[in-house]
C-alpha cells in the first residue's frame, strides 16, 4: 500500500506527467479517416500509446474494457514502415496510420514520441507522460492506467462499470 502511495505522489511530481496536464479536459477531437478513434472508445478507459506486453499484463490482473490505440507519425518514414509497426503490435491493439494531408494528431495531442496519454471512461485526459516516464520497465504506465480505471480522477463519468469498481475495491485491499 505504502509503495503504491509514493508512486501515486510521485505521478503528482512529475514534469509532463503530474497535475498540470492532468487537466480534466475531453480530449481535442482527431480523427483517422472518417474514423474517431475516441468516440468508438467511450465508455472505457482509453491508452494511446504502444502497450502489448502491459495490455496481457492489466487483463490477467481483471482490468478489461481498455482500449489500446497507436498513433503512427505522420511522417514519410513511419508511413513507409507502417507495415512493420502493425506487425509488431497484438492484433487487440488498433494501429491508426495518418493521412499526410491530414491535420496532424500528433500535434493535435501535444503529443511526442513514446508519449502515453491516458484518458478516463468519459475520454477525459487523466495523464501525459511522456519519457523517460514512459518507457515500460518503470511503473508509471501501469500505475497511471490503474489510476484512471478505479478512480474518479476527473469527477463522476457515466460510464463507470459496478464490476470495476469491485475489481478496484479487492486490489486496494491485497
Amino acid at each position: 500500500m505504502w509503495a503504491r502511495l509514493g508512486l501515486v505522489l510521485a505521478l503528482c511530481l512529475l514534469p509532463g506527467g503530474g497535475a498540470e496536464i492532468q487537466n480534466c479536459q475531453e480530449a481535442p477531437e482527431w480523427r483517422i479517416g472518417e474514423e474517431d478513434p475516441m468516440w468508438s472508445s467511450r465508455g472505457s478507459v482509453t491508452v494511446v500509446a504502444l502497450l502489448q506486453d502491459l495490455r496481457v499484463k492489466l487483463e490477467n490482473e481483471g482490468l478489461v474494457n481498455i482500449s489500446y490505440v497507436v498513433v503512427n507519425h505522420q511522417g514519410a518514414q513511419s508511413q513507409r514502415e507502417f507495415h512493420l509497426l502493425k506487425e509488431r503490435v497484438s492484433d487487440y491493439i488498433t494501429v491508426y496510420q495518418q493521412d499526410e494531408h491530414q491535420e496532424d494528431v500528433w500535434t493535435t495531442l501535444n503529443g511526442n514520441k513514446d508519449d502515453f496519454l491516458i484518458y478516463d471512461r468519459c475520454g477525459r485526459l487523466v495523464y501525459h507522460l511522456g519519457m523517460p516516464y514512459s518507457f515500460l520497465h518503470f511503473q508509471y504506465v501501469e500505475e497511471s492506467i490503474k489510476i484512471a480505471y478505479c478512480e474518479n480522477k476527473c469527477g463522476n463519468c457515466s460510464y463507470m462499470v459496478f464490476s470495476c469498481l469491485i475489481l478496484c475495491i479487492i486490489e486496494k485491499w491485497i
